[in-house]
Formats: structure tokens, sequence, C-alpha cells
């Protein structure tokens, strides 16, 4: 175990390594953010981490959804992704839940954070108002075209967002790695007990020139 966290316990200490066994995460959707989200997360020493999502794979989905590959076309997304992850970590423990997050959000589950790796509004917010109702931070993400967003949600509310039943628009595979790795890195900070900017939306994007862009905006409480 220490072999395999060598580069982690060198960056925070055995202790704060070792804390990291006892906190359960659920990553709700095993998408494209979820995905990356769990091969990111899922080699860091979580002790557990809940995987939820009710799609099959389509062959559609594997150019930006990096634990898929051509041959897993039909299979559950969660059951995949979950073997990716311990295969790579024995450390770690998934629990699969193959179904929609109305129905895992009755489970009353125990959670230390909740992120979001859907790709619609109206569930995003059912997201908010569970963590709401049972005092758990989540983590926002969305993306679209070459445009991403992030959010640490503590106690700001996600109706600052119009929510509407919209579907993304064309999305180049590298943006949702990269906000992925930022959802994963505010994860794991506020998970190894460090600093963490809360209820603060950054919104990244490339331009027209190809300069990569970041705005950040404080939203309401």
């Amino acid at each position: 175990m220490e072999n395999y966290f060598h580069r982690q316990i060198q960056l925070w200490g055995e202790e704060t390594q070792e804390s990291l066994a006892s906190k359960k995460i659920a990553i709700i959707g095993c998408g494209g953010l979820g995905s990356s989200l769990a091969i990111a997360l899922g080699s860091t020493g979580i002790g557990e981490i809940h995987l939820v999502d009710f799609d099959e794979v389509s062959v559609h989905n594997i150019h930006r959804q990096i634990a898929f590959k051509v041959g897993d076309e039909g299979k559950y997304k969660a059951e995949v992704v979950g073997a990716l992850v311990e295969a790579r970590c024995p450390f770690v423990k998934t629990i699969l839940h193959v179904e929609n997050f109305e129905s895992f959000s009755q489970k009353d589950i125990q959670l230390d954070l909740i992120i979001d790796a859907t790709d619609n509004l109206p569930v995003r917010a059912k997201i908010d108002e569970y963590a709401k109702k049972v005092n758990t931070p989540w983590i926002y993400g969305s993306v679209e075209a070459f445009n991403g967003q992030v959010c640490f949600f503590e106690k700001s509310s996600f109706k600052a967002f119009k929510v509407k039943d919209k579907k993304p628009a064309g999305i180049a595979a590298p943006i949702v790695m990269h906000i992925a790795s930022l959802q994963a890195n505010l994860a794991l900070r506020y998970l190894a007990g460090l600093s963490v900017k809360k209820d603060f939306l950054y919104y990244l994007y490339i331009n027209d020139e190809g300069e990569l862009i970041t705005q950040k905006f404080g939203m309401p409480i």
C-alpha cells in the first residue's frame, strides 16, 4: 500500500493518506465526466465509491468516455467502470447502482461527497435538493463544445441556474477530461482536508483565437 500511494504520501503524509480509506463518495453518471472522474479518483485511496448510472454503453459514447472500448456496447456503464477502477486499485471498493439518481437517493446512504457527472440540468437540480437535505456537499460539472463549468456547492443553491431539459451540443473529448480533472482535484483536496474554494463557479472556454479563458463567479447563497 505504501508503494502504491508513495507519491501522494510524499504530498501530504501517511496520516492523511490513511484517512482517505474511510471516505465514501458517489459519482452520479458514468459517462464522459463519470468515466474520467472514476479513473482519476479510483486510485487515490478513497475507500468507497458509489457509481450511479442506469445506461448502457453505445458506440457513439466511446470517443469521449475513456473507461469504454469497442466491444463494451450493451454493457451497463456502471459495471464496466466499477470493474476498471477495482482492477487499477486493490484498495478501493466500488458499489454499483444500476438505476437513476432518484432511486439511488431513496437508499439513505451516508456519503462524504457527491459528484455530479450527469448531462442534464433537472437531475442536477435534484442532486442539489438531495445534498441540501442530507447536508452533504456536491461538485457540479458540465461540458459542451469546448466549454465547461465547475462548482463546489455547499451553501449556495443550484436554483441560480435556469433549469430546463436541454440536450448538450457537440462535445470535444479533451474538454470532458479537463473538467472532470478539475472536479476530481476539488474532490480530493476536500476529502484530504485541504482548502477548497466553495460556492464559486469556474467557467472555462477556448475562444475563437484558441485561447483558454477562465472566468470566476461567486454563487448566491
